[in-house]
């Protein structure tokens, strides 16, 4: 994902350490230049909030429980579909598929 013009820091580092801009597990001076990239950059920062508005979310929801490894998956697959205009499933697809 890019906007197509060029950043100081590239939209690929911006995004492979989003997670620890989230967690502020990264040092100061990197933070800033990711808040300055994310102020150049429309769809990086659109990124951003949709990962922090997840994040927001499960832990509302999870509270302190660890959440399952395939909830974010399936939450973000089907974000990305509602996005792309693509045709949602009906069915819950938050809910586990039993075994007969």
């Amino acid at each position: 994902m890019s906007c197509g013009d060029p950043h100081e820091t590239d939209c690929g580092e911006v995004l492979d350490h989003l997670y620890e801009y989230l967690d502020s597990e990264m040092p100061p001076l990197d933070r800033d230049k990711f808040q300055h990239h994310f102020e150049e950059c429309s769809p990086c920062l659109e990124k951003y909030g949709l990962e922090e508005a997840v994040k927001k979310l499960v832990k509302r929801c999870c509270g302190s429980d660890d959440v399952p490894t395939d909830l974010r998956a399936k939450v973000m697959g089907r974000i990305d579909l509602i996005r792309s205009g693509q045709t949602v499933p009906e069915h819950d697809v938050t809910a586990t598929t039993q075994e007969s």
